[in-house]
């Protein structure tokens, strides 16, 4: 019955990734074949906008009143009628930006109340639920492949699947699917029913409080700089890999996935041999040396260039946000453990995403002009920007980050664990 139970929660995090997956790696592309290239930051604004948002709807109303599996299924079934209403308006920039945010209110809520939902239902959460996550993953890469090779026997003339609508409609038939999926889900009563909340507990500032030491600060600075850069990646990829003819978009973008999944395994190999400060050193100098592959790559298209950047994904996610996450779970108690990683949510997929996308939108449309795409010089040139700030970012972590009490600590359980 247990097995079964996995199974269910497999699917949950295979379509919960899916879903977000098969919008967000074509939204660009259809935007600048609609005339709107030139506000193709914005949906990459409104998600972290939404984000910032979520966690009071989690910890206000989702985390008190009701079934887990209830609100998932109703979110997923309202995003999906939001994102099934979004083409409608692609003759209005305004319009076609709400419903986008709509949507992303009704789905970021629910990346956290599924990991909720999945963490309820299992005994040993470090060795189950890396299983059960992994599915997310999967689920984003079989959304590119769906996209790029799936979606393509629907478009006639010389459009690629992602030049059109059809990827938001499949996004919008996943999250009904999700809804339906959600009648089977084993019941998840609301955790903290009957408990108090406060915006401070819900903001994770008494886990900032508690955290607070000069190399927590260093590490939270990072982080929100680092996110700033890292928006250019999620929003222009799959323009540059447009404009640089690139047959299929969405699908190249998954050899990124099939990296996060490779590093993922890698991880505690590299974990024993370089500790938590250059597990994260790594992470971002990952970010420079992709956006390097990627201004190199531009001049003259290079393809194993630009395909040896989106394969540094692994790097660039694992070993700075799955190792994050690590450290802030090793530095806080038990009593604000869930407080501090919806802090660490907040400082990057929020605040500095929100930042980013705005920052990148607006250089990239300082390059644009009045044209309609960028010349191969000009992507060079723009690529160099997030190059250097990631530079930047890590060499400011690497001198002032020094958290010895935490080094000591992984150098303690790979002791135990010999």
């Amino acid at each position: 019955m247990m097995k079964f139970v996995k199974v269910r929660l497999s699917g949950m995090m295979f379509l919960e990734f899916f879903i977000w997956g098969a919008w967000y790696t074509a939204i660009a592309v259809y935007m600048g074949q609609e005339g709107m290239g030139h506000l193709t930051h914005w949906p990459y604004t409104v998600f972290p906008l939404a984000a910032i948002f979520a966690p009071f709807f989690v910890g206000l109303v989702a985390d008190r009143y009701f079934a887990t599996q209830k609100v998932l299924g109703t979110l997923h079934f309202l995003g999906g009628i939001f994102m099934l209403m979004t083409p409608m308006f692609s003759d209005n920039p305004l319009m076609f930006i709400i419903m986008l945010f709509l949507f992303n209110l009704c789905y970021t809520p629910t990346i956290s109340l599924a990991n909720t939902c999945a963490f309820h239902h299992i005994k040993d959460q470090e060795k189950e639920f890396p299983l059960i996550r992994v599915f997310g993953t999967l689920g984003w890469i079989a959304s590119g492949l769906t996209v790029s090779f799936g979606l393509v026997y629907f478009v006639s003339g010389d459009l690629i699947p992602e030049a059109t609508a059809l990827p938001l409609y499949l996004t919008a038939a996943a999250s009904f699917l999700f809804a339906a999926l959600t009648f089977t889900l084993p019941h998840t009563p609301p955790p903290a029913k009957g408990q108090s909340v406060s915006f401070r507990s819900i903001a994770g500032l008494d886990a900032l409080k508690e955290l607070g030491s000069r190399s927590f600060y260093v590490f939270l600075a990072a982080s929100l700089l680092l996110c700033i850069p890292l928006a250019s990646y999620y929003n222009f990829t799959q323009i540059y890999l447009a404009d640089t003819n690139f047959q299929y978009v969405a699908a190249t973008q998954t050899l990124g996935q099939v990296s996060e999944v490779l590093f993922m395994v890698l991880m505690p190999f590299f974990f024993v041999r370089l500790g938590v400060k250059w597990m994260l050193g790594a992470g971002m100098l990952a970010w420079f040396l992709r956006y390097v592959l990627f201004a190199m790559g531009a001049p003259e298209p290079t393809v194993w260039m630009i395909l040896a950047g989106i394969a540094l994904h692994g790097i660039c996610y694992d070993f700075f946000f799955v190792t994050g996450q690590i450290y802030v779970d090793m530095k806080a108690s038990d009593k604000i453990r869930g407080q501090a990683q919806g802090l660490i949510v907040l400082i990057t997929y929020g605040i500095g995403m929100l930042i980013g996308a705005q920052v990148a939108g607006q250089t990239y449309n300082l390059f644009l002009g009045d044209q309609t795409s960028l010349m191969p010089s000009q992507w060079m040139q723009f690529w160099w920007i997030p190059a250097i700030f990631s530079l930047g970012v890590f060499l400011f972590f690497i001198f002032l980050f020094n958290d010895k009490e935490v080094e000591e600590k992984v150098k303690d359980e790979d002791l135990k664990a010999i």
